[in-house]
């Protein structure tokens, strides 16, 4: 975290959790991720990215393609999104 916030009246002690360790978190009250979190997520979109994209090319199942083109347009954008949101919640 960088500790900015939205908010000037924010009290949280950013010098203490920047100091933290992850095995210092305890999170015995945060469940499991499942498949079927993934399924009933909802995406974020109109988010700007970051960087700058660059292609690749990857084998994703066919009905996973097909189900996320169905959905609204951009589904490369989402299929990202989840796949940075996966890569961080695992950094």
């Amino acid at each position: 975290m960088n500790g900015s916030t939205n908010s000037s009246s924010s009290k949280t002690d950013w010098e203490r959790i920047d100091a933290m360790a992850d095995e210092d978190i305890d999170l015995s009250g945060c469940p499991e991720a499942t498949a079927d979190m993934f399924a009933n997520a909802v995406v974020r979109s109109g988010l700007a990215s970051s960087q700058p994209a660059s292609k690749a090319t990857l084998k994703i199942d066919r009905d996973v393609v097909e189900w996320f083109k169905k959905q609204e347009q951009g589904y490369q954008d989402k299929i990202n999104s989840l796949l940075r949101d996966y890569m961080e919640s695992h950094s």
